[in-house]
């Protein structure tokens, strides 16, 4: 499914530019403090009716306003705990390869397009060092890339962290 543009989605909140309002991400919010919740128990804390609250949470994951569960799993609680950023320069004219080529790869958790020197940022984990060598041949093997550079995470200071920009849009 590709998600919904929101400057063209009929459902977008005018005044946020937005496929979530306040309530939607009260909803949220509580999940995230209490991801066993269940429907009744969001709408007795949220103070909304139950159909409400399950219309809801409907149509944020039609919308693809929620990331499927697993975005949640950390891969170093699968062996992969060492974390790189691969800046990839590719062939212009051979994107879909490249696409497949990375897709092939499990410990590519996450491409985006980039300006820049660079075409494309990965996002890479591996086992350790070995494993990271092993993975950068393996991308270059990829028909249409024609060089990487990779930067080893040592330490994450920000985590992923959308919590506040919920906070905001959940207190107007």
């Amino acid at each position: 499914m590709t998600p919904m543009n929101p400057l063209t989605n009929p459902l977008t909140n005018p005044l946020t530019n937005s496929l979530m309002d306040p309530l939607d991400a009260r909803i949220v919010l509580a999940l995230d403090e209490d991801p066993d919740a269940t429907i009744l128990a969001l709408a007795q804390t949220l103070g909304v009716a139950r159909n409400t609250v399950h219309a809801r949470l409907r149509r944020m994951a039609a919308e693809e306003a929620l990331k499927p569960f697993s975005r949640r799993v950390d891969p170093a609680a699968l062996g992969y705990g060492l974390v790189a950023f691969m800046s990839l320069t590719m062939s212009q004219a051979e994107p879909e390869s490249v696409h497949e080529g990375l897709l092939a790869l499990p410990e590519v958790i996450e491409v985006h397009y980039t300006t820049g020197d660079a075409d494309l940022l990965a996002h890479v984990v591996a086992k350790d060092t070995a494993d990271l060598h092993r993975i950068t041949k393996a991308i270059l093997a990829i028909e249409g890339v024609d060089r990487t550079s990779t930067a080893i995470s040592l330490a994450e200071v920000i985590p992923y962290r959308p919590r506040s920009l919920l906070r905001r849009l959940a207190d107007g």
